[in-house]
């Protein structure tokens, strides 16, 4: 069953999903059979041990089930790669790019590319990752240098699959806001295939503009967007409502924008509540789509109501 006949009352054009990091307690499958009952458009698909692992035997198999699975639910696909523990059981998000070991290096290089393939595969939207926290005795430039030389594959394996690289701004990273992401796109030329993963929370966070204007901003090189609730300077991700952030302008901007991939619940701390948080998030932003759209006009008297399309009257 597809996203339209499950909801042929939606009013807006925004695909809502949400992240596997924030269910992590359920087998992949029920996952996903979760998000279609919900009425979720699709899923960021976070490579990780306990879903879809991307280190493990039989990948192509594996790759192949959950394809059939999307397809069969209906659901889109974007592939996430922030798992905490999958390359270093030590270190959180270790090895990164910016690691001093250029063989711990060539691991997350690994990683990306190993998720660039699977993300073709599954006929995902874009493969989101992001840069790092520059370890304490790396200075900037060097810091930047080892982002730029380890994406440079990434961006050619990206190249060949004909998925984009929706590179995310971290708070606390080397590359944390849209200015920086400027930067990189500017070192490497401009890229085609590199793209950006917008996360709304973090515009709250840290950027100057707000957050609506954050998504006009990045328009052209949109990819992949995560949402959810954040206060101002405080890197904590938070149900809605929770925070400060006014989501009917934000989903404005976005519609506006004409973007067509997924807008992903980002919630991986209420992962032992995940199926709770989901259930509530979807009607949420609905609601919040619906109150971007503005006012509908009413039929004048005698005027037939619109029928939505797919529906019989």
């Amino acid at each position: 069953m597809t996203s339209e006949a499950r909801h042929p009352l939606a009013v807006t054009s925004l695909r809502f999903g949400y992240g596997t990091n924030g269910l992590a307690d359920l087998r992949l499958d029920d996952a996903l059979s979760l998000l279609a009952d919900l009425g979720y458009d699709g899923v960021g698909l976070t490579l990780d041990h306990m879903h879809l692992d991307p280190l493990a035997p039989g990948l192509a198999a594996r790759v192949g089930r959950v394809a059939d699975r999307l397809g069969s639910l209906g659901l889109g696909v974007t592939v996430e790669t922030g798992a905490r523990y999958v390359l270093d059981p030590r270190r959180k998000h270790g090895p990164s790019l910016l690691d001093p070991d250029p063989d711990a290096r060539a691991r997350r290089v690994d990683l990306l590319i190993r998720a660039v393939r699977i993300a073709a595969d599954l006929g995902a939207h874009a493969v989101h990752c992001f840069s790092g926290i520059a370890p304490d005795v790396t200075d900037q430039d060097t810091a930047w240098k080892r982002l730029t030389e380890a994406l440079t594959p990434v961006l050619d394996a990206a190249t060949c699959a004909g998925v984009p690289l929706a590179v995310e701004p971290e708070p606390g990273h080397v590359l944390a806001t849209l200015a920086d992401f400027h930067r990189l796109r500017r070192v490497l030329g401009d890229p085609e295939p590199l793209g950006l993963t917008l996360d709304i929370g973090h515009c709250q966070c840290l950027e100057p503009l707000p957050p609506a204007d954050c998504v006009r901003a990045a328009a052209p090189w949109l990819h992949h967007v995560q949402i959810e609730d954040m206060r101002r300077g405080v890197h904590e991700h938070l149900p809605f409502g929770d925070g400060e952030i006014d989501f009917p302008p934000v989903l404005a901007a976005l519609a506006a924008t004409g973007y067509q991939g997924l807008t992903v619940v980002e919630l991986p701390r209420h992962s032992h509540a995940g199926p709770q948080y989901a259930e509530l998030s979807l009607p949420f932003l609905r609601n919040a789509a619906i109150a971007a759209a503005g006012p509908t006009r009413s039929p004048h008297p005698g005027e037939p109501c619109a029928t939505p399309e797919g529906s019989t009257p």
